[in-house]
């Protein structure tokens, strides 16, 4: 002590302001001498790379974090930038709740002021006090009055809410979420549609609604609702024609699994199509003025005289009351609700889901009380690609541009673009039960989402097969029978016919352009095919087939749409176009037309 005295006393005899730096590690920190603070940086690793955190503590408390540098997703893992460095100042611990949907990020930032800290030459452990709960305080009544109300944000209750707006409808959003999006940023491949101005554009002729009404019903297992699924064909173009419409184009078309047709349409530059969609008709409900109220949960439909006239639903602070000329469902699935899946499939427990996890099935509980039927119920899809660790899916576009499926001997075992039902179960009959998607550096260049694979760790890379091979983890006979499965896809590829699975999509490129990589994928919980029944109008329909006056859902929340298997694509199409019919078919009953 005596030693600290004199030195800030010398430094002051200098003139000098108290501050000097002192080299922490690898970091570089500003130690005040006068106030015993530090700060430094740190870095965690996010879904898109590294979150680089600065931290000023000293040895009993944090008295500011900020997250200087990040690549996370606009819309999710921002949320947790925003939130979680002022949570950990206020409670003064690393230990604060993780923001719901972001929990990557959330503990990227954790990690990166646990790396600020130990750099500093401080303790975090003096930082990992449990944080207490706030007890709830008595909430407040409050009545809300519009034309029609939406529960949930994702892509299919932002269209309807776009849409109804448009038509002069007073509207409000309820998501219980902290931010919107729900299922729909999940979505990291595009939408399909049929007969498009960008199809004739490229001369694609054999796509038409026809053909995309067949492929549906073909991949669904032939138990789809056709009216349903000829509705959604049909009305896909509109549809890619009013995203373009609010600043949404999706000019590049491919084949996507399950077809031969290409029918799936993706943003330009490559990006990811839900993120994408999502961040568009976020922008367009705030240029519209609409109310989207985050981390408020609807939890009982308002009926009066047999229609459905609001929503009642609370956030922390207030119980509201929504009174509504009609009341539009588009809560999402139960993908992430494993009580309510294990109920038609015991199977899945325990199980992987990509589903984020406000995706409980409460659109459809609401509904069921009220005398709402369901239907396909059981019919829950398993994505092919998807990283165990964090349940993170990788893009069928990457299939679809070419890429391949091996497993742990080296060698494809399916046809990689087949159905995502019969490419998952192939995967389980594996050895581990899991393989690994190979694609090269000609991807990669022109499909943004593996460049954040590549980014976040989740790939293995290397310049020849034979290394890539031994990167995996291959060894012994499997890592030559990887070369030679390389070296027969790019002949396949070259003769345009692939004889050992008879894979005809996806086949314009080779692999052939190095550096080479693989990520280690098994399949996971994806989609919930089943919902709540409704007619082509989106009216939800009663236990006797009749229409639930003033009620409409859309999304996935639904049922009927995707039968027994979804291909791909189909969702992003599915909560567009079945979305601006509940807002128009919404906006309309609520105005009394």
């Amino acid at each position: 002590m005596k030693d600290r005295k004199n030195l800030i006393g010398a430094l002051l005899a200098l003139g000098l302001c108290g501050i000097v730096a002192v080299s922490l590690g690898a970091q570089v920190g500003l130690f005040n001498f006068l106030s015993g603070k530090v700060t430094a940086s740190g870095v965690g690793q996010g879904i898109d790379g590294d979150v680089v955190v600065s931290v000023t503590a000293d040895a009993s408390t944090i008295y500011d974090v900020s997250v200087t540098a990040h690549n996370e997703t606009e819309g999710i893992g921002t949320v947790a930038v925003a939130e979680i460095p002022g949570a950990i100042v206020a409670a003064n611990s690393i230990l604060v709740d993780s923001v719901a949907g972001a929990t990557v990020t959330s503990d990227a930032i954790k990690d990166g002021v646990r790396a600020a800290l130990e750099s500093a030459g401080l303790d975090p452990a003096v930082f990992e006090k449990e944080v207490a709960a706030v007890e709830a305080g008595e909430r407040t009544p409050e009545t809300l009055d519009c034309d029609v109300v939406i529960v949930g944000a994702g892509g299919a209750g932002l269209t309807a809410a776009v849409q109804a707006t448009q038509n002069g409808a007073k509207v409000i959003v309820l998501e219980k979420m902290p931010m919107v999006g729900g299922n729909s940023l999940k979505a990291t491949g595009g939408m399909n549609a049929a007969d498009t101005k960008y199809q004739a554009a490229l001369g694609i002729t054999d796509s038409g609604v026809q053909e995309f009404i067949e492929d549906t019903m073909n991949g669904g297992h032939g138990i789809n609702d056709i009216d349903l699924v000829t509705t959604m064909a049909e009305q896909s173009s509109d549809a890619i024609d009013w995203l373009a419409g609010i600043g949404a184009e999706l000019p590049k078309v491919a084949a996507t699994g399950g077809t031969v047709h290409k029918y799936l349409h993706e943003p330009e530059d490559g990006s990811a199509v839900g993120s994408f969609l999502v961040a568009k008709l976020n922008e367009k409900c705030q240029e519209l003025g609409i109310e989207v109220m985050l981390n408020t949960e609807a939890t009982e439909l308002i009926m009066a005289d047999g229609k459905a006239a609001g929503v009642l639903a609370h956030d922390a602070q207030h119980d509201y009351t929504v009174n509504a000329g009609a009341v539009i469902l588009a809560t999402g699935g139960f993908g992430a609700n494993f009580e309510m899946m294990t109920s038609y499939k015991p199977e899945l427990a325990g199980a992987v889901t990509t589903n984020h996890a406000g995706a409980t099935g409460d659109g459809i509980t609401m509904a069921e009380a009220v005398g709402a039927d369901t239907v396909d119920m059981e019919q829950i899809q398993l994505h092919p690609t998807v990283y165990q660790e964090t349940g993170l899916l990788v893009s069928e576009s990457v299939r679809s541009m070419g890429g391949i499926l091996v497993n742990a001997e080296g060698k494809r075992f399916t046809n990689d673009m087949s159905t995502r039902d019969a490419v998952s179960n192939a995967e389980l009959e594996q050895t581990g039960s899991y393989a690994y998607i190979i694609f090269d550096q000609r991807i990669v260049d022109d499909l943004k989402s593996t460049q954040k694979y590549i980014a976040s760790g989740l790939t293995v890379q290397a310049d020849t097969y034979e290394e890539l091979a031994k990167a995996m983890g291959l060894e012994g006979d499997a890592v030559q029978s990887f070369v030679t499965t390389m070296d027969t896809w790019n002949a396949a590829v070259a003769a345009g016919e692939d004889a050992e699975f008879g894979r005809d999509n996806g086949m314009d490129d080779d692999l052939s352009k190095a550096p080479y990589y693989a990520i280690k994928i098994a399949p996971g919980i994806h989609h919930t095919m089943g919902g709540l029944r409704i007619d082509t109008e989106t009216h939800v329909l009663d236990t006797a087939g009749a229409a639930i006056p003033g009620l409409f859902a859309a999304g996935e929340v639904t049922g009927g749409v995707h039968g027994g298997n979804r291909i791909g694509g189909n969702a992003v199409c599915d909560f567009v176009v079945f979305g601006r019919i509940a807002g128009n078919g919404a906006s309309a009953f609520a105005a009394g037309d």
